[in-house]
């Protein structure tokens, strides 16, 4: 009798009524009690179904409202604080969001935003204009005799002459040293170590041995043990004509061990 009444979706009869017989299966004592209840149980079945058939469910509405104040509780929006124009309108949510809504709400949303960071240059992008075109260089052809004698390159000529005219320089200051001590003092030899040792620089020491090695090569000076055994140099009396005066076997090429403890 009640049936459009039960139907309708505003209405909460169906509800009562199960409740209301819920009630009174409690005191059911006969088997016909029993059928009457399981009557009853098919027929709320059958409204339940066709209630729920009429329902309308539109799960993918967007509810804009609902959408907006969820955002602003997440947001934590603070209504207590409203200010007065806002809590005296209507149909509007008064309040204020804190400094670090818009922050909040950014680090939550990033996590369904996923994509690879963007890509920097770090010496600027790269140029898109097309290469420049080389020139061209022929090569020369090879003489048809193949055996004439290169040429060595000027600058390397300059390079050698420049390094071996520094080393007779080098060996011409040292000599010229050596001949003005003499000179001043001709009885007092001067050690060697002295003379080559730079207590300053253990690399231009070693040059400096070089150096005085072709002093005493050309016998321009010589070598003796003094009274403790170590060496010194004295210049020759006379520096004219000593290549061939000294022959191959009188002079002698001695290797001097040194390492850099010992000149220390």
């Amino acid at each position: 009798e009640n049936r459009e009444d039960m139907l309708s979706s505003k209405s909460d009869r169906l509800t009562e009524a199960l409740e209301e017989a819920n009630k009174l299966f409690s005191g059911v004592s006969c088997a016909r009690e029993a059928a009457l209840d399981a009557q009853f149980l098919v027929l709320a079945s059958n409204l339940g179904k066709e209630k729920a058939s009429e329902l309308h469910s539109e799960m993918i509405a967007f509810d804009s409202l609902a959408f907006a104040e969820d955002l602003l509780t997440f947001m934590g929006i603070n209504r207590l604080e409203a200010d007065e124009n806002d809590s005296d309108s209507e149909g509007t949510s008064g309040g204020y969001l804190p400094s670090n809504a818009w922050h909040k709400l950014g680090v939550e949303s990033e996590k369904y935003f996923r994509r690879a960071p963007s890509f920097h240059y770090m010496l600027g992008s790269f140029k898109s204009d097309p290469p420049v075109p080389r020139q061209r260089i022929e090569r020369q052809r090879k003489a048809a005799g193949g055996g004439a004698k290169r040429a060595m390159p000027a600058q390397l000529k300059k390079m050698e002459e420049s390094h071996q005219e520094a080393t007779e320089k080098e060996v011409e200051r040292i000599l010229g040293l050596l001949q003005t001590h003499f000179k001043n003092d001709p009885d007092t030899p001067i050690s060697f170590f002295d003379l080559v040792i730079d207590p300053h620089s253990f690399a231009r020491t070693v040059e400096n041995i070089f150096h005085v090695s072709f002093i005493i090569r050309d016998g321009f000076a010589r070598l003796k043990l003094d009274d403790d055994k170590l060496p010194i140099i004295e210049p020759s009396k006379d520096n004219e004509g000593k290549k061939d005066d000294y022959s191959a076997g009188a002079r002698n090429q001695v290797v001097i061990s040194l390492n850099h403890q010992e000149w220390k």
